[in-house]
């Protein structure tokens, strides 16, 4: 009984909070499910128009945001809906990018997704060559390899990789600076394999 009473009254609750609690309940998850999954599904239509496919962006997209539950730390003027709608967008251009790759691309993409696309595949280029990536990092110095990896393969932004090592968000974006001009150095060498298509 006092179960039922607390998913009842957890209903009311802050999204921020169902987050934190659905971890210990995972029940609880059901109603941010409930809230964001028509909204979601209207934002990623606009990316990606195949209704299938959007409904599987939004379905992977909870799955990501349950799963990173515990890196979500509020900030002030950042709200869930902030950071949920980030993994969204992220989830739906990986998608909309194999589409294109697989010739499936039928539409364009609303105007007001273009230019935030072509800023992701820019940031998102060292994920286009998997297995010729994987062999450069393995030849570069650890610390810039794990940068490189979190942040351009994972998409953790500066600030998760910062508070994940402690370190201040200057330091993190010094050392993917270093580390990318590293990564070109060694790359150089295997420049066809990374960029044939």
């Amino acid at each position: 009984m006092l179960g039922f009473t607390a998913t009842d009254d957890a209903e009311e609750w802050e999204d921020e909070r169902i987050l934190a609690e659905s971890q210990n309940s995972p029940w609880l998850f059901a109603i941010l499910v409930k809230r964001y999954e028509a909204p979601f599904m209207r934002k990623v239509r606009s990316i990606v128009h195949n209704p299938l496919d959007a409904e599987e962006v939004v379905q992977d997209t909870f799955t990501k945001i349950y799963v990173n539950a515990d890196k979500y730390e509020p900030q002030s003027g950042a709200k869930f809906s902030s950071w949920a709608y980030r993994i969204l967008i992220n989830t739906a251009f990986t998608r909309y990018q194999k589409l294109v790759k697989n010739s499936e691309r039928f539409a364009s993409m609303d105007p007001e997704y273009e230019q935030h696309y072509s800023d992701w595949t820019l940031h998102s280029g060292l994920n286009q060559r998997k297995d010729g990536i994987e062999r450069v990092l393995a030849e570069l110095p650890g610390h810039f390899a794990v940068v490189l990896r979190l942040h351009y393969l994972e998409r953790w932004s500066h600030q998760d990789i910062a508070d994940e090592t402690g370190e201040q968000v200057g330091a993190v974006k010094a050392r993917i600076h270093r580390a990318k001009a590293a990564f070109r150095k060694r790359a150089k060498g295997k420049e066809s394999e990374l960029l044939a298509d």
